[in-house]
């Protein structure tokens, strides 16, 4: 019996990534899985390389209706949904001087204020089906600042603090839903990777980005994937509000 039966999971951003890892392992350990992202086609693929169990939609996580239709299609496939994984994200390289007000608020809608969109559907879902499971990727850009990273680092902060202010709001009310955020280090993801390339010098970027892993292991989306595993099972159930960095011991220097 696989660590997630009976769950019921919604992965955003699953076409790519962390949220494809996600969605993966997941279904591997038994939850069904509803994979959404705005690259419906890419998030077909992973679903249909996953098979029995997994159903794909569209989602613009900036847009609240098509929040709501990838509920419906998720309570249409599967009954509803317990699991709640944000993975959905983007990276856009700026400083205080040089990031415009289009790219903050992009970065903002997307990152921050995308995840807040889900997280309240949830809780409206889940608070009268048994409660569940919020998972929200932040950043260690969400615990310290990067001068390069000025939208990014807003954003995933505030995730940081939207995640507690929703754990405290469940646990205070008594809804059975757990949310926690993960704070992935330097991971080898297309949005790290694009981010590299399109630097001025890529070499010395790869080279900088490579020496935030103290241990010397590169991290992979399916690091993160373990992690959100452990959150999305009961044998998380006393996890809430909880902060989890996943570096390689860059944040304890």
């Amino acid at each position: 019996m696989g660590l997630c039966e009976g769950k019921i999971a919604m992965v955003t951003g699953a076409g790519s990534g962390i949220g494809a890892a996600t969605a993966r392992l997941l279904a591997r350990e038994g939850a069904q899985v509803m994979l959404a992202d705005v690259n419906v086609e890419a998030a077909g693929n992973v679903a249909g390389e996953i098979g029995k169990g997994a159903a794909n939609c569209a989602l613009n996580v900036t847009d609240q209706t098509s929040w709501e239709a990838a509920m419906k299609a998720t309570v249409k496939a599967f009954g509803g949904w317990n699991v709640l994984v944000n993975c959905a994200g983007i990276l856009r390289r700026g400083t205080v001087e040089t990031t415009s007000i289009e790219t903050w608020h992009e970065v903002i809608d997307v990152n921050l204020t995308g995840t807040w969109r889900g997280c309240r559907l949830a809780v409206k879902h889940m608070r009268g089906n048994g409660g569940g499971g919020i998972i929200n990727l932040s950043s260690v850009s969400g615990l310290v600042g990067d001068s390069e990273l000025y939208a990014y680092d807003a954003s995933k902060g505030g995730v940081r603090l939207l995640t507690k202010s929703i754990a405290h709001f469940c646990t205070e009310n008594s809804l059975g839903i757990r949310c926690n955020s993960i704070h992935p280090g330097v991971i080898e993801t297309p949005m790290v990777a694009n981010y590299i390339a399109e630097a001025d010098d890529p070499v010395a970027e790869r080279a900088l980005w490579d020496s935030f892993t103290p241990d010397g292991i590169s991290l992979v989306a399916e690091d993160v994937a373990n992690l959100i595993l452990f959150l999305a099972t009961d044998e998380s159930r006393h996890v809430n509000g909880a902060e989890l960095v996943i570096d390689g011991g860059a944040m304890a220097s």
